[in-house]
C-alpha cells in the first residue's frame, strides 16, 4: 500500500515513525517516508482499546478534514492580506474608542470576506451569539412584521427574545407587536421542503434558519440546504429577509452562507471563529445597510460602527483567533468524527451518525436516562484541564427553559470551542459535545466516559 501526502506534517492518526517500521517512499515537495501500516498498536496507544480502534478506522475523514483546514486557511490567510493587517492593528482603544488605529475597519474587513459579506461588525460588546443575533432580528423586524423559523424551534436562548417564552414584559420582538411562527421539522429531522414552500406571508419580514441543531435532536443544515431554503423564501416572497444563526456552523464547510444568499448571519466568539483563544465577543455580517441596521441595535441609532473601546489584549486575540478558526474547527470536526464512532459502537444513538459529513461541530448522544447524562458530563468536566477537581452540577440557566449540566473545564468561561458538552435534563437526556483544541483530547476523555456510564 503506498500513500501520498504532502509537505505538510500529517495530523491524521498514525504512530510516531520507527525505523524498524517497513517504509513505502513517495514522491512530493520533499522526500519524505511514511509507514506501510498507519494501525496503532495496543501497546503503543494512549487510548482505550475503544477508542484505539476508532481512531484507526478513521483515517479517511482525518484526511479529509484536513483538506478543508487548508481551504478555509488559504481564505483566511488571503482575507489578512488584503485588509493589510498589521501589528498596529493590535493597539485597541479606551473610551468611546475614537481614537483607535484601525484595528475595527481591518478586523471588520477581512472578517467580511472571509464569510462572503458585504460588510461585518466584529465586537466584544456582544455578550453572546444570542445578543448577536438579537440585535440582527431587531435590525430586520418592526411591529407588524412576522418571523417566520423555517427550521422548528429556535435554541433555547432565543425564546424570551421571540416572546415564544414568557419575556415578563423585558421587551420581547411579540412586545413590541411582531408575530411569530414556526415551520416543524419533517419527521426525518431535515426541514421540511413541501410546507416550506408555502410558508410565506406578504407580512412576513424575516426567516430565520438556525444551521446548528441546537438541543433539539434534529440534523444539522449544510450550506446547500440553506441555499435550498434561501431560494424557496425568496420565490415565495422577494422582500422577506433571511437570517441565519451561525453559531457552530462557521469554517466546517468551505462556504458560508452570505456566498448563498444569507442578507445576514450572526454568531459568537466563544465559538468557532475565535480559534479558541477570542475571550469574549460576537459578530453579524452580511448586507451593509443591515449591519449597520444591528450595529444600532447593539449601540444606539445614529452611533455607526466607528465606537466602542476595544483593549488591545483583545484585539489582538480576535485577529490571532480568527486565524487559527480554520484549524480549531478541523480539530472540533475530528474529536466529533471520534465520539460518534466510540458511543456508536456502544449501542448508543448518535447525531450526527458516524462517518457522515458534518455541518457544524456539535456531536449528540442519546443517553436515555437522568444518571447517564450526569454521569457523562461529569468524566468529561473531570477530564478538562481547568476545574478538573471540581463536580458540575445541574441548574437554572439565564435563557434556558430546563434544568441544564455543562461540563466546561475551559480557559474562556463558556467557551465551546474549547472541548465541552452540556444537555438539557429532560427527554430524551442527550448531551451535545462540542469543540477541542485537538481531538486527541477527546480520544482521552472517551475513556474516563466509557468507564463511567
Amino acid at each position: 500500500m503506498m500513500w501520498a501526502l504532502s509537505c505538510a506534517t500529517s495530523a491524521y492518526p498514525m504512530l510516531t515513525l520507527r525505523a524498524s517500521l517497513p517504509m513505502a517512499t513517495t514522491r512530493s515537495c520533499s522526500p519524505v517516508s511514511v509507514p506501510t501500516n498507519h494501525h496503532y498498536h495496543q501497546k503503543d496507544s494512549p487510548f482505550v482499546p475503544e477508542v484505539a480502534e476508532a481512531v484507526d478506522s478513521l483515517y479517511s475523514e482525518f484526511r479529509a478534514v484536513d483538506n478543508l483546514v487548508a481551504h478555509n486557511t488559504t481564505r483566511v490567510l488571503k482575507a489578512f492580506q488584503n485588509a493589510r493587517v498589521g501589528s498596529h492593528h493590535f493597539a485597541g482603544c479606551t473610551g468611546y474608542g475614537h481614537d483607535e488605529a484601525g484595528g475595527r475597519e481591518a478586523l471588520d474587513q477581512a472578517f467580511a470576506e472571509i464569510v462572503g459579506a458585504e460588510s461585518s461588525i466584529v465586537r466584544s460588546q456582544f455578550f453572546s451569539g444570542t445578543h448577536a443575533i438579537t440585535c440582527a432580528l431587531f435590525a430586520f423586524l418592526r411591529p407588524g412584521d412576522e418571523l417566520l423559523a423555517v427550521a422548528g424551534p429556535p435554541y433555547d436562548t432565543l425564546e424570551e427574545v421571540i416572546g415564544k417564552r414568557d419575556s415578563h414584559g423585558m421587551g420581547s420582538l411579540i412586545d413590541f407587536g411582531v408575530k411569530y411562527r414556526e415551520v416543524p421539522l419533517a419527521e426525518n429531522g431535515g426541514l421540511d421542503w413541501d410546507a416550506l414552500m408555502h410558508a410565506l406571508r406578504p407580512e412576513t419580514k424575516c426567516a430565520l434558519i438556525q444551521r446548528s441543531c441546537g438541543y433539539s435532536w434534529r440534523q444539522s443544515l449544510s450550506v446547500d440546504e440553506i441555499k435550498r431554503a434561501i431560494k424557496i423564501i425568496k420565490t415565495q416572497n422577494p422582500n422577506c429577509l433571511v437570517l441565519v444563526d451561525n453559531c457552530y456552523g462557521e469554517f466546517v464547510e468551505s462556504i458560508e452562507p452570505p456566498m448563498v444568499g444569507a442578507d445576514l448571519i450572526a454568531g459568537s466568539l466563544i465559538k468557532n471563529p475565535g480559534g479558541t483563544i477570542s475571550p469574549c465577543g460576537g459578530y453579524v455580517a452580511g448586507k451593509e445597510k443591515w449591519v449597520k441596521a444591528a450595529a444600532a441595535r447593539l449601540s444606539a441609532p445614529g452611533l455607526g460602527v466607528d465606537c466602542g473601546s476595544t483593549p488591545g489584549d483583545i484585539m489582538r486575540a480576535f485577529f490571532q483567533g480568527l486565524f487559527l478558526s480554520p484549524q480549531m474547527v478541523g480539530e472540533a470536526i475530528k474529536g466529533t468524527l471520534l465520539v460518534a464512532e466510540v458511543m456508536a459502537s456502544k449501542g448508543y444513538k448518535v447525531q450526527p451518525l458516524p462517518r457522515v459529513p458534518r455541518h457544524d461541530t456539535v456531536q449528540a448522544i442519546q443517553l436515555g436516562s437522568r444518571e447517564r447524562l450526569l454521569a457523562f458530563c461529569e468524566a468529561v468536566q473531570r477530564s478538562s484541564p481547568v476545574g478538573s477537581f471540581t463536580r458540575p452540577i445541574a441548574g437554572t440557566t439565564p435563557g434556558y427553559a430546563s434544568e441544564v449540566i455543562f461540563a466546561d473545564g475551559t480557559f474562556i468561561d463558556g467557551s465551546t470551542s474549547e472541548l465541552s458538552c452540556d444537555g438539557p435534563l429532560r427527554e430524551p437526556f442527550a448531551v451535545f459535545c462540542q469543540g477541542g483544541s485537538h481531538w486527541t483530547q477527546w480520544g482521552l476523555v472517551l475513556g474516563e466516559v466509557l468507564k463511567a456510564i
